[in-house]
């Protein structure tokens, strides 16, 4: 049974790979990129198809320009696999320079939901006020020959919601937005004896959820999966102090006893970690 990972919006300002031969055209343009991540949700499938990105410089309805991705549109997602620094690059793209207001992800009603322990994918419901674009608040001022990386961290378990008793389930996005110049990351492995497959002694464990908590007042942040080599990574961590939180049911619960300081711009690698099976 996996268990999936999920995790934002960066800005990594550079000038690397963004060079013309035309001058004043490098002077009024920068390079924007949006990168979708997820964390961890308890499904087997979210598919979700994208049928246009847009964004706008100004917080008014009139302005809005399409991004026209290389593959183009749609753009089909099956946000489970966004594990493990996983990640889908939906827009690398020049575009004027100036404010970046907001962009907005507009989907298709043709997005499919996986239960665990079922075989087929059911219709996950989309609203038509969804259907005509999501809007996510960036307001960045893009500076002229720069480029910024934007991530766009995916909560799939606040984002479907189960309507009663009718076994239906709508899709009511919840996207948090940063930039990983102003964030950092928390990377590590996660070991321990294989009690599916009875291997003996500790090897990588995938489908382990790893949750981050501030170390000060016990706050959940986000959560992630470990991938098949047990490794994982929680990405836009504001800098801060935290810790590292693993209760699973297989194994004693896990409590870092050290402090995991994130310094922006960084990934910050907490080793590996090895859970221990209870003693009967």
């Amino acid at each position: 049974m996996k268990r999936k990972i999920f995790g934002f919006v960066f800005a990594l300002i550079s000038f690397s790979g963004f060079q013309s031969c035309d001058d004043n055209k490098v002077a009024d343009t920068s390079r924007v990129q949006l990168k979708l991540i997820d964390e961890e949700g308890n499904y087997e499938e979210v598919n979700i198809e994208i049928i246009d990105i847009l964004y706008n410089s100004s917080e008014d309805e009139e302005g809005w320009i399409s991004f026209t991705p290389e593959g183009g549109f749609p753009i089909k997602v099956d946000l489970t696999e966004l594990i493990a620094g996983n990640s889908v690059l939906l827009a690398d793209e020049i575009v004027p320079s100036g404010m970046l207001k907001q962009v907005r992800l507009v989907l298709s009603n043709n997005n499919t939901l996986l239960l665990k322990d079922e075989t087929s994918p059911r219709p996950l419901d989309t609203p038509s006020a969804q259907q005509s674009g999501l809007k996510l608040k960036l307001d960045t001022e893009l500076e002229p020959g720069f480029s910024y990386n934007f991530i766009l961290d995916w909560d799939v378990n606040k984002s479907i919601v189960k309507a009663g008793n009718s076994g239906k389930y709508i899709l009511k996005p919840t996207i948090r937005v940063n930039t990983e110049v102003n964030s950092g990351s928390i990377s590590g492995k996660v070991i321990g004896e294989d009690l599916k497959d009875n291997i003996a002694g500790a090897v990588p464990l995938g489908g382990v959820v790893v949750a981050i908590h501030k170390a000060d007042d016990d706050t959940f942040i986000a959560e992630s999966s470990t991938n098949e080599n047990g490794d994982f990574i929680i990405q836009g961590l504001d800098p801060d102090n935290y810790k590292i939180i693993i209760e699973d049911y297989d194994y004693i619960n896990y409590e870092s006893t050290e402090v995991i300081t994130v310094i922006a711009g960084e990934v910050i690698n907490a080793g590996t970690i090895e859970l221990q099976v209870p003693v009967n």
